[in-house]
């Protein structure tokens, strides 16, 4: 099955690619390398998921809000490259998650989008290398903000 029946198989929706929020590229693709900037929990109605967690957000919120993030940068990819079925694997995610200073559970959030791609391009194409770690706080702060490398036909 392609990525892109996988999507309306599993009742997902993406949202519009979302736009820049400074001076940078959403995506550049070099030898067959998708580099995706940072992106945060953007949604189809436009929102973002806000606050700290651990203090504001519980963990399965933010843990929907890394998910919604993987949403928003598979929509980067498709407004980019024209299909997700192009995708062959994630390769590597790095993770930001909007911290209080006693939460520890950085990977449990982040893991929000690494299932979704697991679901979508499989349990070896979807799962690459990952990084997860939280900060004092993110642009406009958003819960998470994700970043990722794909390998791309």
């Amino acid at each position: 099955m392609n990525t892109e029946a996988k999507l309306v198989e599993l009742g997902l929706e993406l949202p519009e690619a979302p736009k820049p929020g400074g001076l940078y590229k959403p995506m550049l693709v070099i030898d067959g390398l998708a580099y995706l900037s940072g992106h945060g929990p953007y949604g189809s109605d436009g929102t973002m998921q806000l606050g700290q967690v651990g203090t504001v957000v519980d963990q399965e919120t933010a843990y929907l809000a890394a998910r919604q993030t993987g949403l928003a940068m598979l929509a980067t990819i498709k407004a980019n490259i024209g299909s997700l079925d192009r995708v062959k694997r994630v390769v590597k995610l790095l993770g930001l998650v909007n911290s209080a200073p006693d939460f520890y559970n950085h990977p449990a959030v982040i893991n929000g989008c690494s299932e979704l791609f697991a679901e979508v391009f499989g349990d070896d194409a979807g799962v690459g290398t990952r990084s997860a770690f939280g900060a004092a706080a993110l642009p406009g702060n958003i819960s998470v903000e994700i970043e990722g490398i794909f390998e791309v036909e």
